[in-house]
């Protein structure tokens, strides 16, 4: 699947990889904050942002269309970079192609399927998506009535925020939801499933980061995360949920910039 793509600044080529209900855009402020040290691609992952849609969406299939994307960028070696669904992403990428990686960075996401963390995750994600589902926003003259709509089932307003990024105009004016809801619904369990290997993944630096106030990476998994990839240096953004690109950008930022350094 060719995926559309962002691309700013100049140096060694990065590329970021959003999450479940996120776009290009998440990451477009961090991408010019490091732009004098990389080059940034940001892709918009298939049912997602202004790439294709498609009924099947799992890891692989994702990973697949980042390789296709890396082919026609003529790209030999990368820094890659993913948040929660996108680390899961770039974690599976590296599993099948690690000669391709010079760096990797996990944002706040387990490589592993707690059963517990899974059910909490796929009940939330499920809620979310039924609320894009069944909020007809082509009613809403502005994306404040949109908000409006969205928040009889989405309390809260970061998440809101989140969501309401994927509002588009069509050529009446209208609004509809570019991210392809009723596809990552059906392949809900599969986006939130653990990526299971038992090879070591060696040859680049690896840095997971784990917002202070987040439950999506846990400390029962630092063990087995060090056993898959042995570089894994593991750190706590303060301050910031598991969102932490937009709490707290500065760290996220630094530590895509260590990766140089490593």
């Amino acid at each position: 699947m060719r995926l559309f793509y962002r691309k700013i600044g100049e140096g060694p080529p990065l590329i970021i990889l959003h999450g479940l209900f996120g776009s290009s855009d998440n990451w477009l402020t961090i991408a010019k904050k490091i732009s004098t040290s990389f080059t940034v691609y940001l892709p918009d992952q298939r049912n997602h942002g202004l790439s294709p849609h498609d009924e099947i969406h799992n890891y692989d299939s994702m990973s697949n269309d980042l390789y296709e994307l890396i082919t026609e960028l003529d790209l030999r070696k990368f820094f890659l970079a993913g948040h929660s669904m996108g680390g899961k992403t770039a974690m599976k990428f590296a599993m099948k192609w690690p000669e391709m990686i010079q760096g990797l960075m996990i944002a706040d996401i387990s490589p592993f399927g707690d059963e517990k963390n899974k059910a909490q995750a796929y009940n939330e994600y499920y809620e979310i998506l039924k609320s894009i589902i069944d909020t007809d926003v082509s009613k809403a003259a502005s994306r404040t009535d949109a908000d409006k709509l969205l928040a009889e089932r989405i309390p809260s307003g970061k998440v809101r925020s989140l969501i309401l990024k994927n509002l588009q105009r069509d050529e009446n004016k209208k609004f509809f939801w570019k991210l392809n809801a009723w596809a990552l619904l059906n392949n809900l369990d599969k986006i939130v499933e653990g990526l299971p290997s038992t090879q070591q993944i060696t040859g680049f630096p690896v840095i997971f980061l784990k917002g202070e106030y987040s439950e999506y990476l846990l400390k029962e998994d630092y063990n087995a995360i060090t056993r898959l990839f042995p570089a894994a240096e593991i750190r706590v953004i303060k301050k910031a949920g598991h969102w932490f690109h937009s709490d707290n950008p500065e760290a996220a930022s630094q530590a895509l910039l260590d990766m140089l350094d490593t």
